[in-house]
């Protein structure tokens, strides 16, 4: 992938000097005798943002959750600002890291689900101080106060005190992904994170996704909102069957795409 013409404004840079900050090489991944990812090759650089689509089933969620080794790979290669991510290579070979290690990966690496994934006992201050506080060993004042900036930004200031169930769908998710913000990551991985919003919901999520996106933050988004990969993406990448069917820059690609597979899926979802 590479970074393309944007229709947001960014924080001026050359986009030739921009680090890999991403770097997938051959990665195949097995669920049994199931083929899920199939020799996925891909780059996204820093302050990019990389917009997945493509039907259900074809390994776009899976590559998201290998990024941050949620799932092991069985073949292939994923770095992170160029560390190896889930093992370490001696001889050639693979071998898995310790989970403290693997923990500390994880660290940089923030990622918003489909489902919200809240303490639904915490409050929204609560859900969004404890991995700072347990993981980071932050204290609880500065925490707090990071937090309340975090709510600010996504828009929920004023639910500070309530509780998951006390919040939309949409409000939900914003707290999830401030809940993520919290941990300063320099990635973000967002899979299908509106795809279980009513549709009057959707709007405020995507927003604050633009937000991201304007100061910098690099994204992998797994999503169907096509309105969404043309407006903010950088780039686009189709998948089908556990393989990269085409990628480019997103407005070129959904104007004129060059695969049949990637027409008749476009075809359905515009």
């Amino acid at each position: 992938m590479s970074a393309s013409a944007h229709s947001l404004s960014r924080p001026a840079s050359d986009a030739s000097v921009k680090n890999d900050l991403v770097k997938i090489v051959g990665v195949h991944k097995y669920f049994g005798d199931h083929h899920v990812l199939n020799g996925i090759d891909m780059t996204v650089k820093q302050g990019e943002v990389a917009v997945l689509i493509g039907p259900s089933g074809s390994g776009k969620s899976t590559l998201l959750r290998c990024i941050n080794h949620l799932e092991t790979i069985s073949a292939g290669r994923i770095r992170v600002n160029d560390e190896l991510i889930g093992y370490k290579e001696k001889d050639g070979k693979l071998h898995e890291l310790h989970l403290k290690d693997i923990a500390r990966q994880r660290r940089n690496i923030g990622m918003v689900f489909q489902r919200f994934n809240l303490f639904g006992h915490k409050t929204v201050l609560e859900n969004i101080i404890e991995a700072p506080v347990q993981v980071k060993g932050q204290d609880r004042v500065p925490a707090k106060r990071r937090a309340q900036e975090l709510l600010d930004r996504v828009g929920l200031a004023h639910r500070a005190s309530y509780y998951p169930a006390q919040l939309s769908g949409g409000q939900q998710q914003r707290v999830a992904i401030a809940r993520a913000l919290a941990m300063d990551p320099e990635l973000m991985l967002f899979d299908e994170p509106t795809s279980a919003l009513d549709p009057e919901l959707v709007g405020d999520v995507l927003d604050v996704m633009k937000d991201l996106a304007k100061s910098g933050m690099t994204m992998i988004v797994v999503t169907h909102e096509i309105g969404f990969a043309r407006e903010v993406g950088d780039t686009l990448t189709f998948m089908d069957g556990g393989v990269v069917i085409e990628s480019g820059n997103p407005r070129e690609v959904i104007a004129t795409p060059q695969h049949e597979r990637t027409k008749g899926f476009l075809s359905k979802v515009l």
